[in-house]
């Protein structure tokens, strides 16, 4: 199964320093965010207590913020989930509160503004476990990372290899700099679909690499930018493709999935746009700038008559 029915024949490589501006925009601007707001830490990250109320028609979200900042808690965010009947209250931990006890005595603080409020679930993670989660996920982040190194080093040519890392990063960062600007819940699930956009790019950039190499063997005649736009060309039917079914897949979890698995639903389809769009115009541009050429490539020849050839 093939995207375009004909050969297509677009010219990537000349517009890569538009593309370089644009990335760099992207990057500076992500991680400006990412210092100066910060993710919204889910609960698996900072511990507390997350509510799952239900109300009999639909709920107020400043009513329901201002009872309970009557009740004593002021830092309570409150947010729909679902339906407009259905509010998700999250409260971070308080030295000495049972936590046990929240959920009771947030549902009758609400009883006050609506009676008819039901207390759907109670999930509650301690402060420390919330810590130790958050130090297993940035070690297992910087392991699967560390993997990924070793592995293009082992697989490309230096110079593919240094386009392959910088688009593996280059990925992750935009996905955190835009959760950082929408400030929606980073939680264990948004962590594992950040490893899985890694992943993702890694594979994309992989398959383009790989005919790049092939098409540099195969074509004596053309510039290094005529060869590579001829590669990514060949591979552009199959990206696409690729892209466009694990797109469907995960807006069906962003559509139908609720609101558990939407920070994990968004990440996967922020990755897959930026991880198809970095394997052309990042590692590939970066590859070309580096002046890759046939040579690079090439096995290793041996002169006549050495050791290894004799009998």
């Amino acid at each position: 199964m093939e995207f375009f029915k004909q050969r297509t024949n677009f010219r990537f490589m000349p517009l890569r320093s538009r593309w370089y501006a644009i990335s760099a925009v992207l990057l500076v601007a992500s991680l400006a965010l990412i210092g100066i707001r910060g993710l919204n830490l889910g609960i698996d990250f900072t511990g507390g207590v997350v509510l799952e109320l239900s109300f009999p028609q639909a709920a107020d979200l400043d009513k329901v913020r201002g009872a309970l900042a009557a009740a004593g808690h002021e830092d309570a965010t409150v947010q729909s989930f679902g339906t407009a009947n259905e509010v998700l209250v999250r409260l971070l931990p308080k030295e000495g509160e049972d936590t046990a006890a929240v959920g009771q005595d947030v549902l009758e603080s609400l009883k006050s503004y609506e009676p008819g409020v039901q207390l759907r679930r109670t999930e509650v993670v301690g402060a420390q476990i919330g810590k130790e989660l958050g130090e297993q996920g940035a070690l297992a982040a910087l392991f699967a990372f560390l993997m990924i190194l070793a592995y293009v080093a082992i697989r490309f040519q230096w110079k593919l290899a240094i386009g392959s890392i910088v688009a593996a990063l280059h990925d992750p960062i935009l996905v955190l700099g835009f959760f950082a600007a929408t400030q929606m819940p980073f939680d264990l699930a948004t962590l594992a679909a950040i490893l899985a956009v890694v992943g993702y790019s890694l594979n994309d950039t992989v398959v383009v690499f790989d005919r790049i190499r092939e098409r540099f063997v195969m074509t004596r005649k053309g510039t290094p930018v005529e060869i590579i736009d001829l590669a990514i060309n060949d591979t552009l039917s199959r990206t696409l493709m690729t892209s466009v079914t694990t797109l469907i897949a995960v807006f069906s979890l962003l559509l139908f999935a609720g609101d558990t698995l939407a920070g994990f639903a968004t990440a996967l389809a922020i990755g897959v746009f930026v991880g198809t769009y970095s394997s052309i115009f990042v590692a590939s541009s970066i590859a070309l700038d580096l002046k890759l050429s046939a040579r690079d490539l090439m096995p290793a020849q041996r002169e006549k008559g050495a050791v290894d050839d004799m009998p």
